[in-house]
């Protein structure tokens, strides 16, 4: 056995070792190389290899637990068996939390239980870029509220968008003559390592593994099923030990139209069954609802371009699909800030923070995007680089405003009556108007199926909240329970809350 004891990993970092092995005919697929981590002589973790080129084999494993892990290698290839060796995992380093995970059924948390507010962006394109294209973008990345980010791995051929990327996952000659069995590390190292980088930045990476904006010029829209599933496990075995990673299906799936339910089904199972550390995975819709009931799927990723005004001014809507699915929901795409013709992509900024606050009290989560017209096609939702609208700093905002609330996940208050407010019931309550324009609230505390009853003398402070405007008034009345029906708790000295009469406005009540 090689002695690799002076090698050290942090919990969640990337343990990688690479060998040599043959490099003759077509390694990506004639040679089988996997390796098995062992913890403390019974827990084992097999992972698959993969092949990077010139003849080199890598293993990449993410180390969840402390102490001393040995691995040894397994493959078809003689000079790649039975290699061994060892490495010690150590203490997380302070900005390491480890992977996010599903967290009390609807919300998120990081591996060390750190709650995650998901605020995401959309760049579908941005790695395909220029190389100061993609620095620019990282540099706005880096001065934006954004955790979450949303991007393609296949190049996209779309509206406003039709440039040509120097690198593909595959080779061959562009724009649509690949040879499918061989991929380009090349691709794959740049992919990689535009994920560090948002590693760096505390931004998950949800990559969306297929989407339909191709129509046939590359033809990545439609391999064959032995072609996705090559690439699927190979895309698992390069990047799943990188703990930013979320798996996304695909975008707009029902638009793929060579591509059944079955297909989709087995698809999502060999990402599920590939992946040793079962990073969040979903899928995401044009017209049709996915079955995210699938107990592969992690959460729900939902395109929504529905009009707020249609059902219950756009609070029901919201709370809907956490009822149906049982899962957490994140509204991927419900239009963007902008000013392109197309109705998708001609939201006012209003209109956009409007959704995210709607989705929040309801329990849910919401990914921004920006499509303002560029003379060069430069749009913040396809190829990245600055931002210029005005619903980012109002999303920053309302981010504070969650994650100050120290809650671990906002919860609706009452889903049949105040469809309106989230928090948590005797601690902290979020109510949100919309463009409804009330000149007073009245200070009632939903207390149906309330699990721990307030006493009356419980005292609670109020904040307005003009979620536009971005300013937060705290009322100098302390409002104190003194009765109680069936439905509400209330205050009989200070009964009502003086409102501003303006769209957009909030109330916060925190317990003291």
């Amino acid at each position: 056995m090689t002695d690799h004891n002076s090698i050290t990993v942090e919990k969640w970092g990337m343990f990688e070792q690479r060998f040599q092995g043959p490099s003759k005919g077509n390694p990506f697929v004639d040679v089988k190389f996997d390796v098995q981590f062992t913890f403390d002589g019974e827990d084992f973790v097999k992972v698959s290899g993969f092949y990077d080129g010139n003849g080199e084999y890598v293993v990449r494993f993410m180390p969840e637990k402390l102490g001393v892990w040995r691995y040894q290698t397994i493959s078809n290839a003689e000079e790649l068996n039975n290699i061994c060796g060892l490495f010690t995992c150590v203490e997380n380093s302070q900005d390491n939390h480890g992977p996010v995970k599903v967290y009390k059924q609807y919300h998120f948390a990081y591996a060390d239980g750190k709650i995650y507010y998901p605020f995401g962006t959309t760049c579908y394109a941005w790695i395909h870029q220029s190389q100061n294209l993609q620095e620019l973008t990282l540099k706005t990345l880096s001065e934006s509220c954004y955790n979450k980010l949303r991007m393609c791995v296949f190049p996209k051929y779309y509206h406003n968008n039709s440039t040509e990327p120097e690198l593909y996952p595959f080779e061959g000659t562009a724009p649509n003559h690949w040879d499918y069995s061989k991929f380009n590390p090349a691709f794959f190292k740049h992919l990689e390592q535009q994920i560090v980088e948002l590693q760096k930045l505390g931004i998950e990476a949800d990559l969306i593994l297929f989407h339909p904006y191709d129509e046939g010029h590359w033809g990545f829209d439609r391999m064959d099923n032995e072609t996705d599933e090559r690439y699927l496990r190979y895309i698992v075995a390069r990047l799943s030990a990188y703990r930013n990673i979320w798996w996304s299906m695909a975008n707009e799936y029902d638009y793929m139209r060579e591509k059944t339910k079955e297909n989709w089904d087995r698809n999502i199972e060999i990402v599920a069954e590939s992946d040793p550390y079962h990073h969040l995975l979903s899928i995401h819709q044009g017209d049709i609802l996915y079955d995210h009931w699938n107990p592969h799927i992690s959460h729900a990723s939902i395109q929504l371009g529905t009009k707020d005004d249609i059902v219950s001014t756009g609070f029901g809507v919201y709370k809907t699909h956490r009822d149906v699915y049982h899962k957490p929901v994140i509204y991927d795409e419900v239009g963007y800030e902008g000013n392109l013709p197309q109705r998708w992509g001609s939201l006012t900024a209003q209109e956009l923070v409007d959704k995210f606050w709607k989705a929040t009290v309801s329990g849910a989560y919401m990914t921004h995007g920006e499509t303002f017209t560029h003379p060069e096609d430069i749009i913040w939702w396809a190829k990245g680089g600055e931002l210029k609208g005005q619903s980012t700093s109002r999303i920053e905002f309302l981010k504070n405003i969650v994650q100050e609330s120290g809650v671990d996940g906002l919860e609706p208050l009452d889903r049949w009556w105040v469809l309106n407010g989230a928090g948590h019931k005797g601690k902290y309550y979020l109510f949100y108007f919309g463009t409804e324009t009330p000149v007073k609230w009245e200070f009632k505390l939903p207390a149906f199926k309330t699990t721990e009853p307030l006493e009356y003398g419980t005292k609670f402070r109020v904040d307005i909240i003009d979620t536009w405007n971005m300013t937060i008034q705290t009322v100098p009345d302390i409002y104190e329970v003194t009765d109680q029906n069936r439905y509400f708790y209330s205050c009989n000295h200070h009964p009502v809350v003086e409102l501003p009469g303006r769209k957009y406005m909030a109330i916060r009540v925190t317990r003291l």
